[in-house]
């Protein structure tokens, strides 16, 4: 199993997303993060808090938020990642779309740093929960869901339209298997006494406790507790707290991409687990020092050693890195990861087109001309219709090994696509259309595939 290439106890003050790319795979056993949540709000810090200053914009548009190389990367290799996306925009619209497009590429780079035995926590709310959780279908199978975990946190303000909105969602979701449940660590007491009456009946010692629901009830920080930095969206420590005991052991390392006021890592050293953190905020290392000292964790401010307390932190046992770590697993993922954002890599011109240009070529290259009305040929089925109706798809699949690059692409309409899905190739689809009687003119989809081919070749040829 490959090892960390990063120190226990890193805050990196970057956007998470290279973070996530340079980190080793399976390296890490928890994941406990608190996202964004879509919920259309601009967030800030209580002024002269030891958070002033941090903010973050939970605003998303697809024309300024999404990239290219996004797109077509979950286009190309995470199909049930790219439905959800486009069920979400045209369900919601185009912020939502925007939102899980953000996220999507961030929880496979989760997925993959991940240990097989490691699981996550992602703590949303009824904005984007039940988006998010396709999305952690999609990313990590449905059959990995482990827990909806409800924090019902009472003190909610009371409307007059509706029920008071009380409560967020957690998802839990297991890595493969069944995860890391600890329930000996989380039990809970029994609400009455004859379960223990029983157990002393029959000459047995009662059980410490009961198997805990996955309702937590525990109040949300108001603004006069001591544990409050001044952030907004901060959630209970003791919560955290909950969270990491149930679902990782002593010694272990937990994640948090989204580290905000460093709940996760502090709850994590608390609990004598390891921990790596990701935030944009330039404030959440000092936050971090300030927090565990607050505790107990760690000396004072420039003190670098104290006989009496030889075990707490100093400010040189949490680093702070501002640079993607340098991956040492070769940069890819481990034998049988199949979700898995593709490394980079240095390719000739002709290989970096994005799917725009792609189309664009294919779109000449297939079109019947002028005279016929300027109709595009299906590769698939040899129908003619207009270039909107055509969806760009593979010669041979990417499950078969087939490549992104524009030697491997063709035009096919929608029902051809939706035929094809992710398995067949352009043959095995010419054949199926032939079979079932789908065909509407093998000579021209033939045809059309000869053109695509042909261009593809030219371009190559004149951008070698």
């Amino acid at each position: 199993m490959p090892s960390p290439n990063f120190q226990n106890r890193t805050l990196f003050h970057s956007d998470n997303l290279p973070i996530l790319q340079g980190m080793n795979s399976e390296t890490v056993d928890l994941i406990a993060t608190d996202p964004p949540f879509n919920k259309g709000k601009d967030f800030h810090a209580t002024p002269d808090s030891a958070a002033a200053g941090a903010r973050f914009q939970d605003r998303w548009s697809w024309e300024r938020d999404v990239h290219e190389i996004w797109t077509d990367a979950i286009k190309d290799d995470y199909p049930d990642v790219w439905r959800v996306i486009d069920v979400a925009r045209a369900t919601y619209g185009d912020d939502m779309g925007a939102f899980l497009c953000f996220m999507g590429v961030r929880l496979i780079e989760m997925r993959r740093v991940l240990k097989p035995t490691g699981s996550i926590y992602l703590h949303c709310d009824p904005t984007a929960s039940h988006y998010l959780r396709m999305m952690m279908d999609a990313v990590f199978g449905r059959k990995q869901f482990r827990n909806e975990i409800i924090w019902f946190y009472k003190n909610a303000s009371r409307g007059k339209k509706q029920r008071a909105k009380a409560h967020d969602v957690i998802l839990l979701y297991a890595k493969a298997g069944d995860g890391v449940f600890n329930r000996e660590d989380v039990l809970i007491p029994y609400e009455s006494g004859m379960t223990a009456w029983r157990y002393k009946k029959k000459g047995k010692t009662p059980p410490r406790g009961k198997t805990p629901d996955d309702v937590i009830t525990m109040p949300s920080l108001n603004t006069m507790d001591k544990e409050r930095v001044g952030y907004p969206t901060q959630k209970p420590l003791a919560l955290y707290e909950e969270l990491i005991r149930s679902s990782s052991n002593p010694g272990d390392l937990a994640l948090d991409p989204f580290a905000g006021c460093a709940t996760t890592p502090i709850a994590a050293e608390k609990l004598e687990r390891q921990w790596v953190a990701i935030d944009l905020w330039e404030g959440a290392y000092s936050v971090v020092l300030q927090r565990l000292r607050h505790i107990g964790l760690a000396l004072p401010d420039g003190v670098s050693y104290d006989p009496q307390n030889p075990n707490l932190l100093t400010d040189r046992d949490v680093h702070l890195a501002t640079e993607p770590p340098a991956r040492t697993d070769e940069g890819d993922a481990a034998p049988g990861f199949e979700l898995r954002l593709r490394v980079q890599r240095a390719k000739e011109a002709w290989q970096k087109l994005t799917h725009a240009e792609i189309r664009a070529i294919l779109v000449e290259a297939q079109r019947l001309g002028d005279a016929q009305g300027g109709l595009v040929v299906c590769a698939g089925c040899g129908i003619a219709l207009p270039a909107r109706h055509f969806e760009l798809d593979h010669v041979n699949p990417r499950a078969q090994g087939g490549e992104n690059w524009i030697t491997n692409r063709v035009l096919i309409c929608g029902p051809c696509n939706r035929r094809k899905r992710h398995e067949l190739t352009l043959v095995g689809l010419q054949r199926e259309n032939k079979r079932e009687k789908n065909m509407e003119n093998e000579i021209a989809a033939k045809d059309a595939w000869d053109r695509a081919r042909i261009a593809a070749s030219r371009l190559r040829d004149s951008l070698s």
